[in-house]
């Protein structure tokens, strides 16, 4: 019969061997997700992932929150994913078309992913399936942008064929081509001359980009008094209000219009002197991080399938409402 001290030993080397099975065990039962954002500087994506940490203290799962501002970047960010035990991740990706490969990577660890404001594209430019969704309607929500610019003319009794606009484009991303091409179709339907637009391509969709790509159209179009601003968000129309600011323009001249809801536009509200900036049709960044998270915990902890496409609108925020439509929103 073993003595005391030999039958204490055992217990200990079995305790010790049980050891790593109950830790593994714990990090199976514990579910945890990242959460990708292609500029986590930006207000808007720090609401975002803000939101989803908060729903996983609330419904117990761990939220790590990655930049992916490259592609590069972000299959580093899935990597460094894998190796903390996330089952899954939500992402906006930097570039749409980057979808394939994020995917591959994704099934290679057997991770889970939902896709959070820009949607996965094939190698044909069509939205990929099988990969669940929650973004912005982008045609709608610009054709909101389009109505908000024309009634804010014609309540300054504005002749719009004497106004110039200034739309600032991104082709290269699909969700800001739907915004810009609703904003006009809305702008086009109130009767706004197709030859006063005018596009300022940026090379990056914050502030700087669109003040780079603006202030040279205004400068090309100097003969016009009157100018409205649209783009894909409102950090690139604050960029285009003050491209007009440097050029000259009073700020009862523009009318700026952007699309979010977010920091950028409240410190805009907030100043004491109105500019060119009108408001921003705001949609909930915390409603998308926080849906995206629970849809992704769900589909982990209780294999419950996230919807495969969600698309919402958004609020006209102005200088005289934001702060209602702010608490309305959550945001």
């Amino acid at each position: 019969m073993p003595s005391l001290p030999s039958l204490t030993r055992l217990a200990l080397c079995a305790s010790l061997a049980l050891a790593p099975l109950a830790a593994a065990q714990a990090q199976t039962d514990t579910v945890k997700i990242g959460f990708i954002v292609k500029k986590p500087e930006q207000a808007w994506f720090i609401n975002e992932q803000q939101a989803a940490t908060d729903a996983g203290e609330e419904l117990g799962f761990q939220v790590v929150r990655l930049g992916g501002e490259d592609g590069q970047e972000v299959l580093s960010a899935i990597d460094n994913l894998y190796a903390q035990g996330a089952q899954g991740f939500v992402i906006c990706p930097p570039d749409v078309r980057l979808g394939p490969a994020i995917m591959n990577r994704a099934e290679q660890y057997g991770m889970k992913v939902i896709t959070v404001d820009d949607q996965f594209v094939t190698s044909s430019g069509e939205p990929m399936e099988g990969v669940p969704h929650l973004g912005m309607s982008g045609t709608r929500i610009g054709m909101q942008v389009g109505e908000a610019i024309a009634a804010e003319m014609q309540a300054r009794g504005w002749n719009m064929d004497e106004v110039a606009a200034l739309r600032i484009t991104n082709n290269e991303l699909p969700t800001a081509v739907e915004r810009t091409d609703g904003a006009t179709q809305a702008l086009l339907a109130a009767g706004f001359p197709e030859a006063n637009i005018f596009d300022a391509p940026q090379q990056s969709t914050d502030t700087s980009g669109a003040f780079s790509a603006a202030s040279p159209v205004l400068s090309q179009r100097g003969g016009f008094e009157h100018w409205v601003i649209y783009a894909l968000n409102e950090e690139s129309v604050l960029g285009g209000v003050r491209a007009t600011e440097q050029y000259g323009l009073a700020p009862d001249n523009v009318i700026g219009v952007g699309i979010n809801g977010s920091g950028a536009a409240f410190a805009e509200f907030s100043r004491s002197n109105p500019t060119g900036f009108h408001g921003t049709v705001a949609v909930s960044s915390t409603m998308h991080g926080r849906q995206t998270a629970e849809d992704l915990y769900r589909w982990i902890a209780e294999d419950e399938q996230p919807p495969a496409n969600t698309e919402t609108t958004g609020t006209l925020m102005t200088r005289d409402n934001w702060q209602d439509v702010r608490e309305e929103l959550g945001l």
